[in-house]
């Protein structure tokens, strides 16, 4: 896929316009000229549960640094504690380079609730996430509103993540645990972070992951059906969850979550409100909305939501 972003920093483009071929010195900013990108809407989409909003800006922990977010027309601006060289790692995890224009060309003609999707949030990305936290977060998702999964992965961080550098006045701020971590707290310790009765599994599926049981990485390598069924090995770990990892930890473009949002928005606006078993949704879905699905998924599942809240709000 094409790139759609052009990156400076704000330091360099201060300085002398002399194109030179040497490589550009650490900086603690980066800015990248990016068409089409709502870093609202895509840190806010209920893919991701470690972003908090201050002001204009978003702060969270991504590849264990630090980093704020901004963003202008047309750019996305981060901000780090310590210089950065390399800051491919940013890149990946917002999925900077990928060109939206070519992703709704791969969605079916003539959608109607599609396109208006689209209007509702455009420019928003589907992230890449850390595999494991992507993996535990959504193990704990289960049956949670987003804010409760915020709470739950928060009092995580804070009681057995690794503290991180943060700028003065940012206040402490800790990264997700590794697995090795999870498992060598009890049941007793996790169920202290208010996940009730997802303590076990998420233990289930630290012991896995830590022994190589569940292999995080080789999972990338897999067939979409075979990934799926490696997460699944996991208790706790449907094909909704295993979906949600796969999509949005590893980028699989068809990986297809179908939560109580998306069924609703599949039943309304494609089978005229009718329940629909869940395979047969399933089915529907890798047939009508193929390469990208999962871009579509996550396109339909914010629209509804927004709506809802919309409907919500003029009811008060």
């Amino acid at each position: 896929m094409k790139s759609s972003i052009a990156t400076v920093s704000s330091e360099a483009s201060k300085s002398s316009s002399v194109a030179t071929c040497a490589e550009p010195p650490p900086q603690r900013e980066r800015v990248w000229h990016v068409h089409d990108y709502d870093l609202d809407s895509t840190l806010d989409c209920g893919q991701a549960f470690n972003w908090r909003r201050h002001g204009d800006m978003w702060r969270g922990v991504v590849s264990g640094r630090w980093v704020e977010l901004a963003s202008r027309p047309n750019e996305v601006i981060a901000r780090a504690v310590e210089s950065q060289r390399d800051w491919s790692w940013l890149e990946e995890y917002l999925q900077l380079r990928v060109d939206l224009a070519e992703v709704f060309a791969e969605f079916p003609a003539n959608d109607p609730h599609l396109e208006q999707a689209i209007k509702t949030c455009r420019g928003m990305r589907l992230l890449k996430q850390d595999h494991w936290e992507c993996l535990a977060s959504f193990i704990l998702s289960s049956t949670k509103q987003i804010v409760q999964i915020q709470q739950i992965t928060n009092l995580l961080r804070s009681r057995y993540g690794e503290r991180v550098k943060v700028p003065n006045g940012c206040g402490d701020t800790f990264t997700f645990p590794q697995a090795e971590k999870i498992v060598s707290l009890t049941e007793t310790d996790l169920r202290g972070c208010k996940m009730g009765f997802r303590a076990p599994y998420l233990h289930d599926a630290a012991r896995k992951v830590a022994s190589g049981e569940v292999d995080l990485k080789r999972i990338a390598t897999l067939p979409l059906v075979d990934a799926q069924a490696e997460l699944m090995k996991i208790n706790g770990v449907g094909e909704k969850i295993a979906e949600c990892v796969l999509l949005y930890g590893y980028g699989f473009p068809t990986a297809f979550p179908v939560d109580v949002w998306v069924a609703r928005a599949l039943s309304e606006f494609y089978f005229k409100g009718r329940k629909v078993a869940l395979p047969k949704l399933r089915r529907f879905a890798a047939k009508h909305f193929g390469c990208q699905a999962g871009y579509a998924q996550q396109y339909l599942f914010q629209h509804i939501r927004l709506r809802e809240k919309r409907m919500k709000a003029s009811e008060t």
